[in-house]
């Protein structure tokens, strides 16, 4: 079995890295189109089309075609260990849920991780191989679908965020640093617990004028 893993949210001024896992349990139970939309990494479909595939996804796994579990790590934590500790962290973590909820033998189990992930060498039920796919998501069908999971999975919590705090916008750029983001930070300062603060540290300044 192979265990497809990616993440979003490595380049926010806020919110958590998110991870997700993601492995086909009966893949002649799978189409790799639905309604008529290509399966691509999250970043290369519409949000709406995101939106689709999760739901559909999620029709699959009560079908048992299909599993996948997410991760996250907050903020304080990438502040602490740095975003590429942070990322491998929740990939570890998301690599054990996945494992542990269906009951999933590590021995039958290879993991493939996109970019500069990889699952911790103290993680309890260690694959028996994992190794990282430079463009993964653009290459492995487990890895895509796993960039889809994270994604949308993501996004939902920034506009929960948006809820709390509007002036900031999380809705639209999920937390990314974008010229709106930047005047709400200019004006208002960051969210306690939301915004990373060693990622606001270095990010260009604008006048509020």
């Amino acid at each position: 079995m192979v265990i497809g893993i990616d993440e979003v949210g490595r380049g926010a001024l806020c919110g958590t890295v998110t991870v997700a896992a993601f492995a086909f349990l009966r893949p002649k139970g799978f189409s790799k189109r639905e309604e008529g939309l290509p399966l691509r990494d999250s970043k290369r479909l519409t949000p709406r089309a995101r939106k689709k595939w999760f739901a559909r996804l999620k029709e699959y796994a009560t079908e048992g075609a299909v599993a996948f579990a997410t991760a996250r790590v907050s903020p304080r934590v990438v502040d602490r260990v740095n975003i590429s500790a942070a990322a491998n962290l929740a990939a570890t973590r998301a690599y054990e849920r996945l494992v542990t909820e269906k009951g999933l033998r590590p021995s039958n189990i290879t993991v493939l991780l996109d970019g500069g992930l990889f699952i911790h060498p103290s993680a309890t039920m260690a694959p028996r191989r994992a190794r990282t796919v430079v463009r993964g998501d653009e290459r492995i069908p487990e890895i895509r679908l796993a960039s889809i999971v994270a994604k949308v999975t993501r996004d939902r919590a920034m506009v929960r965020a948006h809820a709390q705090h509007p002036a900031y916008g999380f809705a639209a750029h999920k937390g990314y640093g974008t010229r709106a983001h930047a005047h709400a930070l200019a004006r208002l300062g960051p969210v306690k617990g939301l915004h990373r603060l060693t990622f606001i540290r270095k990010f260009p300044k604008v006048s509020t004028a």
